[in-house]
């Protein structure tokens, strides 16, 4: 019964938006670093 309700708390769309977030929030962070890494030059 505890297996169920932990699949209602976590749905798939739950899931695919936090990897979405994690994905952008990396290729955010990458390009604020190349911004910096080219001023510094």
């Amino acid at each position: 019964m505890s297996n169920s309700n932990m699949e209602e708390k976590f749905p798939r769309a739950l899931w695919v938006r936090l990897i979405i977030y994690i994905a952008v929030g990396h290729v955010f962070a990458a390009f604020i670093y190349l911004l910096f890494a080219v001023g510094a030059k």
